[in-house]
């Protein structure tokens, strides 16, 4: 296992799509592996390969304990909204309001190819829509929106 080089956004690459995984063999276990320890060691709660010069339809999440891997993910279902605070860590230095599905459901490959479906709320369903949409070459800072007002009385 290594710690691998985060690419930042001014790198052309983080905005190409990545190809679906079809190899689950130990080069994709140990680029997962990888991952994992890249995003832990930068204080980060989710990386997709293409952040770390990969190509590839991986991305791995870690939130309230519980580590996930998903492999060619797919968005099945989005519902609702909501609007959080984001960073990312391939953009250095900036967060801002980006608006995300409150709960999302997911179908996506496990790292020996065994199928599977979650669906996330909150936090969870966030983090999942953000490294999904790195797969894709899309940034947070794409979709940033004005700081929501607060809803209730003058």
């Amino acid at each position: 296992m290594a710690i691998r080089n985060i690419v930042y956004s001014d790198d052309p690459l983080i905005r190409k799509k990545s190809k679906k995984v079809t190899d689950f063999s130990e080069n994709l276990w140990e680029l997962l592996d990888d991952m994992k320890d890249t995003m832990r060691k930068n204080n980060g709660c989710g990386l997709a390969a293409v952040q770390v010069g990969v190509l590839k339809q991986a991305v791995v999440v870690e939130v309230n304990r519980m580590f996930l891997e998903l492999i060619n993910p797919e968005i099945l279902e989005e519902i609702g909204e909501a609007c959080e605070i984001e960073g990312c860590l391939s953009v250095k230095n900036m967060t801002g309001y980006v608006k995300r599905p409150q709960q999302i459901t997911v179908k996506a490959c496990d790292r020996y190819g065994n199928e599977f479906v979650i669906t996330g709320t909150g936090y969870l369903a966030c983090a999942l829509s953000h490294e999904i949409d790195h797969l894709k070459g899309i940034l947070y800072i794409d979709k940033m929106v004005q700081k929501p007002e607060k809803k209730g009385k003058k």
